[in-house]
């Protein structure tokens, strides 16, 4: 059993807003530290350790001080989208380290009422591997996009077969009352949605809105007695991925590294997976994950994504909430993957509810395939 046993999450909690322009950054950090806490039955008193990210470079401790926190375990660290779900890893090590013994991990964007949108600018041309791609204007959007023109090539994945994803997040929105979008589309409807970089279209592609969460992980003998069933920490682990001095591939992410390790840690195989969160910053992004943590073979991801496989009541249902791609993403995703999936272990989730949900895989990846992302895979298990 990994050190990880040691923690174990008591609670989660989403923030509804999709749109906050009448709320601070710190507001949204701290309305959803506030509901956490309470699911878990805990105060602000009983934490010690603070894991946040997407604030300035000193922002953890701004935040700190408007939490009226004095912790003695904190983590900023900043891997993009997969950042929140390797922080429940962090935190989880830290408890089981002696480090601290209730750790608080929050988030607040508000990148749509802010109008930061997400993913379409260009490389700043200040870290030496942007020398060789600056100059060409690539955006994170334009790199999701040619991994997607190099899968098709590859592999024969159709537009149809992305599609797909876009349309089953969409029918899982419609279950989530909070959800950004839930108006029912299809896979006709995003194939004739603007093109927006070959061959991703509109609905290809994640929303912008504002939103927040926050998880807290305590030690486990002091979860007990908590106010809501706990969820266990199997597993996990993180992985980066870069273009390798030239020698990359576009069609393999982080998720071959984290993902074979993090099932490992955790004892499972793939059979034993009753759900997934995975990042879906485009729909190319779950089908190139799903090859990657080897829930299928590679090229075969536009095949396992279609026919209600990922969908509610199929094989492995994927992203119950409608994703990113349809209920929210405020720039960094990750933390609502994990609160999803605690959501679904506790049973908690309604008509969007997985049947019999014993274990959730969750990743999250950060940055930009095909160019330099990270990579990080949870696996959670029901509490006892």
């Amino acid at each position: 059993m990994s050190g990880l046993a040691d923690a174990a999450i008591v609670g989660a909690y989403e923030h509804p807003t999709r749109w906050a322009p009448n709320e601070t950054q710190f507001q949204l950090h701290a309305e959803s530290a506030r509901g956490a806490l309470d699911d878990a039955g805990l105060s602000i008193r009983d934490v010690d350790g603070l894991l946040s990210s997407g604030l300035s470079p000193i922002g953890i401790m701004a935040l700190a001080e408007h939490l009226n926190l004095q912790p003695r375990f904190h983590d900023s660290t900043n891997i993009g989208g997969s950042t929140f779900v390797a922080q429940v890893l962090h935190a989880a090590a830290a408890i089981a380290a002696g480090l601290c013994n209730v750790a608080l991990i929050t988030y607040g964007s508000k990148a749509s009422s802010d109008r930061f949108a997400v993913g379409t600018g260009g490389l700043s041309g200040g870290d030496p591997p942007d020398q060789f791609e600056a100059p060409f204007g690539p955006t994170v959007m334009n790199s999701y996009a040619l991994v997607a023109q190099r899968h098709m090539h590859e592999f024969g994945t159709t537009p149809e077969q992305l599609a797909e994803v876009a349309v089953t997040m969409r029918r899982h929105a419609g279950l989530n009352p909070h959800a950004r979008y839930r108006e029912p589309i299809t896979i006709d409807d995003v194939l004739a949605s603007r093109l927006v970089s070959s061959p991703l279209h509109l609905l290809d592609c994640c929303v912008i809105t504002d939103g927040g969460g926050a998880v807290v992980v305590a030690r486990r003998d002091r979860a007990r007695d908590g106010r809501k069933p706990t969820v266990r920490i199997l597993g996990g682990a993180e992985s980066l991925r870069h273009t390798a001095m030239g020698r990359r591939d576009l069609t393999e992410v982080a998720a071959a590294q984290s993902g074979p390790l993090a099932m490992q840690m955790a004892g499972i195989k793939h059979a034993d997976v009753d759900m997934c969160m995975i990042y879906d910053s485009f729909t190319i992004t779950v089908v190139a994950t799903l090859e990657s943590l080897g829930f299928c073979g590679r090229g075969e991801g536009g095949p396992f994504v279609s026919g209600g496989r990922i969908g509610l009541g199929g094989e492995l249902p994927i992203n119950t909430d409608g994703g990113g791609l349809s209920s929210n993403h405020p720039g960094m995703r990750g933390i609502f993957l994990v609160i999803e999936a605690v959501r679904q272990l506790r049973g908690e989730c309604g008509k969007r509810q997985v049947e019999d949900c014993d274990v959730a895989l969750c990743h999250g990846t950060g940055g930009m395939l095909g160019l330099r992302h990270s990579g990080a895979t949870l696996i959670l298990g029901k509490g006892d």
